[in-house]
């Protein structure tokens, strides 16, 4: 059982990542001689490219290919033991009850205002075996929720590597990678399989929009894994991508992103910046006939019956091709409602679309004469563009592809 003796050290040890300045992802080797680029920013304190050849062709890999993508630096926790179920049940939005081993569910977890604190995928292991991947860490968080628990709680951000092989050519290399029997994955299945006298966990998500898995090894196999899909994809177009890339692939698919597109409670200084998941569309998250408590529970249900939400998160097409991003959004033209925290030309749909945030009842009840403030630069003068914008769905681009049983061969 967790108690307060064994939370210390564990707290005083998950607070030491900071010491080194940006670390190498196991992939580090196999990315840095692609990176012709050079183009590299921080994620979790990791060194992550945002381009490595060429961003657009990156773009179109996910879309025509097979991309890879290097999503180690993503936080991940193990939680097990006896009430690992009953703990994340507690902790998280969604009824952990009804995740089954050898499946995945995307979640969210709050404060007790109600308030997110973080989104991520929830990888049911074992009946008591869970992996939580997120974009923040929470390690201290986590442990103290645990109290009471009978639960180990263990960060394995460093000690698991993870890769996202995405497009519609990713089944086929898989096969050709001698993995033939990942076909029988559906839609957040997850299965192991052999790989280098171990085994390699592969889950059907990811982050595109797309046809796609998730790989995760140990580390000291990160390297065997991404030789043995690179020598079978070299047929299928397989290549190595950006955050760039994959950016414009999760706007397409209508996917949000923790402090970019919301700002969780944690980060928040300002009062008014936090969110409730029916603000920023993870209201399906919510069972109302969930048994017991969560997080959050009694501010989010109040929020609902005394209509107190006061945003909402939305799809904008816009005319024109100039993309929007970070563009207020106004009502007739004059009166700011909103504004929008993610926009692309979309070369798939062949639109220009967003994802905004807007004051209710904008958005919610009154969804007409909608208006976006751009500032193209036009001959070193920026210039300013009113365009019309119209509330649409989200995903922007459905690809049947992305949930076909079994996967097709492109």
């Amino acid at each position: 059982m967790t108690t307060d003796s064994t939370i210390l050290p564990a707290r005083h040890a998950a607070q030491d990542h900071f010491r080194t300045l940006r670390m190498a992802s196991p992939f580090q080797p196999r990315l840095e001689v692609l990176g012709r680029q050079e183009d590299w920013y921080t994620w979790a304190g990791y060194k992550a490219p945002q381009s490595l050849w060429d961003e657009e062709l990156e773009f179109f890999a996910i879309r025509s290919q097979a991309a890879v993508f290097d999503i180690s630096p993503m936080v991940k926790y193990r939680i097990e033991g006896a009430d690992a179920e009953a703990f994340l049940d507690r902790l998280t939005l969604r009824d952990v009850t009804k995740l089954g081993v050898g499946r995945v569910h995307y979640t969210a977890w709050c404060d007790d205002e109600g308030h997110v604190l973080d989104d991520g995928t929830l990888f049911r292991l074992a009946a008591d075996r869970f992996r939580l991947c997120c974009q923040e860490r929470h390690l201290p968080w986590l442990l103290d929720s645990a109290v009471g628990y009978e639960v180990a709680i263990e960060e394995e951000t460093e000690a698991v590597a993870g890769l996202a092989l995405q497009g519609p050519t990713s089944w086929a290399v898989l096969r050709d990678a001698g993995v033939a029997a990942a076909e029988r994955l559906k839609a957040f299945d997850l299965a192991d399989f052999a790989h280098e006298g171990g085994s390699v966990t592969i889950s059907r998500t990811g982050f595109t929009g797309d046809l796609g898995y998730e790989l995760f090894v140990p580390a000291e196999a990160a390297l065997s894994l991404w030789d043995r899909l690179f020598a079978a994809g070299r047929i299928h177009g397989i290549r190595a991508i950006g955050y760039t890339a994959l950016n414009r692939a999760r706007i397409e698919a209508g996917l949000i992103v923790a402090n970019a597109d919301f700002v969780t409670a944690e980060h928040a200084v300002r009062a008014d910046r936090v969110r409730q998941p029916d603000e920023i569309g993870l209201g399906f998250m919510i069972d109302a006939a969930k048994a017991g408590h969560y997080n959050g529970r009694r501010a989010i249900e109040a929020a609902r019956r005394d209509k107190t939400l006061r945003h909402v998160l939305v799809g904008l097409e816009i005319e024109g091709n100039v993309p929007a991003e970070h563009a207020i959004v106004y009502h007739r033209g004059k009166k700011e409602v909103g504004l929008v925290s993610a926009a692309i030309w979309s070369p798939t749909a062949k639109r220009n679309i967003a994802i905004a945030s807007l004051e209710r009842p904008y958005g919610d009840t009154v969804v007409d004469d909608l208006w976006v403030e751009i500032y193209a630069m036009r001959e070193l003068q920026y210039q300013k563009l009113m365009k019309r914008a119209k509330i649409v769905p989200r995903p922007f681009v459905k690809l049947a592809r992305r949930t076909a049983n079994p996967p097709g061969i492109f």
